[in-house]
């Protein structure tokens, strides 16, 4: 079992949503969130004062997957999240020890779905 965390661009979500769909994989959790990284922010000015933003606007995609989804998910995103540009965000891997559906108390790979 693993979770995939992926911290993309706000306007790719919905491309990465249709792929994911379509192969089938539409367990996952969204959050907004705000990051940084090579892009370094931009400045602007708001009413005359000289502002540095440096905390751009990204999306958290959390999906939990078994090992045989691992790598099409992982692609998928790979290939729907690329602009080719800085800040197409990163893709983390985790081992995950434990899940547990509550409402069947189901465990491990059958709790997974």
């Amino acid at each position: 079992m693993k979770l995939i965390i992926a911290y993309i661009q706000p306007q790719r979500l919905t491309q990465i949503k249709e792929a994911l769909a379509k192969a089938e994989i539409c367990k996952m959790s969204v959050t907004n969130a705000l990051g940084c990284g090579q892009q370094m922010g931009y400045e602007e000015n708001y009413r005359g004062v000289k502002l540095s933003v440096n905390l751009l606007k990204k999306v958290r995609l959390e999906i939990a997957v078994n090992e045989e989804y691992l790598k099409k998910t992982v692609d998928i995103i790979l290939d729907a999240a690329n602009t080719g540009s800085i800040g197409d965000g990163k893709i983390f891997v985790l081992e995950m020890t434990e899940c547990y559906r509550i409402r069947t108390r189901e465990k491990g790979k059958a709790a997974i779905g």
